[in-house]
């Protein structure tokens, strides 16, 4: 079965169809990372801060404590199982692009990396080692980063071709 370049060749209702799912799923990513913003947990002290609390910080502005195992345990859950649908939907859509095979494989196998990373580094930072922080928010920001290029592939691929004789005249779906 031939996949490659097949998102371009859709009819242009698949195509719009595909580029409305693709902006709605980006502005729920990005929702999360303002939220993650409000937070304060973009740098490493922020992250284990959120996590571990700040209780002994006379200074802090806000009072932070730190989360139980069952809130650990619900945040990872959530977030492992939501992202990973979310990459898996995102990764079906690259895949039918027309990009190198390469960057394609990179962009639907590393999100699942990060999402173990991030995820499962926040309950080892959690658990007392603290360097973990650092893992979290680098493989958090590649998350960030492959998710752009993923849904900008999409995009950028569901926008009409200037030249209609480029792709086959003849639609895949009718």
């Amino acid at each position: 079965m031939k996949y490659n370049g097949l998102l371009p060749t859709l009819p242009k209702e698949l195509r719009l169809f595909i580029s409305v799912f693709v902006i709605v799923l980006s502005v729920g990513y990005f929702t999360g990372l303002l939220f993650i913003q409000e937070t304060e947990s973009t740098t490493p002290a922020g992250v284990e801060e959120n996590y571990l609390g700040n209780e002994d910080d006379e200074d802090a502005e806000v009072m932070k404590f730190k989360k139980g195992e069952r809130e650990m345990l619900t945040v990872i859950h959530t977030h492992v199982l939501s992202m990973s649908l979310i990459f898996f939907l995102l990764g079906g859509l690259v895949w039918i692009t027309k990009a190198p095979k390469k960057l394609k494989l990179f962009l639907t196998i590393e999100p699942f990396l990060s999402i173990i990373l991030t995820f499962g580094g926040i309950y080892v930072m959690w658990s007392g080692v603290g360097w973990f922080r650092y893992v979290v928010v680098l493989s958090g920001i590649l998350m960030t980063i492959t998710y752009t290029g993923s849904a900008c592939l999409v995009l950028w691929q569901c926008i009409p071709p200037r030249n209609p004789n480029k792709y086959s005249s003849k639609s895949v779906i009718n």
